[in-house]
């Protein structure tokens, strides 16, 4: 796995950008702007992403940036069926074939933490097509630190299931409104999930870099969709090169450098 605090030699991990794209043309544009790799979805302002097609895997994998690719079968809420499991890994399976580096899934139990038993057989699925996949638990997390779940035991979950990374808001709407449980949750994860990497997401902009540097997180996803007015409802459709570039280049260097309007969602 991954880890979330140093390489193996010991050394302390750059922190880097994921960038959220629907499309070649995203992977394309993730890559000139400095993303280190990509999530692929489907849908995304629809749904906040679903599961997309396999052509859509195969051409945006065709560009050369790691594509981690987004299963989730349907929007609403993150406790499936027993026939949606198996739908989940049957498309992670595809995922990986068609040359995925990893798959970002969220799978809650009836208690409302994450399933370590069906997001541990996810893993698994993945890995036998390429060992070295990664696997994140997207803001399904989210949902359950709002619904009160103990986060270390969370955390723990997710380390014994065999996940590489959580994106997580902190259990709140946004990262700024999250930040000071972004920062516990990297404090609990070295205790009990030191495998795990956290990750920031959900309406980040280009002013919260340094906090969220700042709160131990080695990983930033966005979307770098520009804000058109004042609210973050009230999104461009597709990323802003230039704002991916200054979110790139801000993680890069742990500090905001040159001040650009505008804001993201995750």
């Amino acid at each position: 796995m991954s880890g979330s605090a140093a390489s193996p030699d010991g050394t302390a991990l750059l922190p880097v950008l994921e960038l959220a794209v629907e499309d070649a043309d995203g992977v394309r544009l993730a890559a000139a702007a400095g993303a280190a790799r990509v999530e692929l979805c489907a849908a995304l302002a629809e749904t906040e992403g679903i599961t997309p097609s396999i052509a859509a895997v195969e051409q945006a994998c065709s560009v050369g940036l790691p594509v981690h690719v987004l299963v989730r079968p349907r929007p609403g809420n993150f406790t499936y069926s027993a026939g949606e499991l198996a739908a989940i890994e049957r498309d992670v399976a595809a995922a990986m074939d068609a040359g995925a580096a990893g798959v970002v899934v969220g799978v809650l139990a009836a208690d409302g933490g994450p399933d370590t038993s069906a997001v541990g057989r996810i893993a698994e699925v993945a890995r036998r097509y390429k060992p070295a996949a990664e696997v994140t638990f997207h803001r399904a997390f989210d949902a359950a630190l709002a619904a009160g779940f103990d986060p270390a035991e969370a955390l723990a979950r997710l380390e014994k299931a065999g996940v590489d990374r959580v994106l997580t808001s902190g259990g709140s709407p946004d990262c700024a409104l999250g930040l000071g449980m972004i920062a516990r949750l990297v404090e609990l994860g070295r205790i009990h999930a030191p495998s795990v990497q956290v990750m920031a997401g959900g309406g980040v902009t280009l002013e919260l870099v340094p906090s969220l540097l700042e709160s131990g997180v080695r990983a930033v996803h966005t979307s770098a969709r520009a804000r058109r007015g004042l609210s973050g409802a009230d999104r461009a459709a597709t990323a802003d090169p230039a704002l991916a570039a200054a979110m790139a280049a801000a993680v890069a260097r742990g500090s905001l450098g040159t001040p650009t309007a505008g804001g993201t969602e995750a």
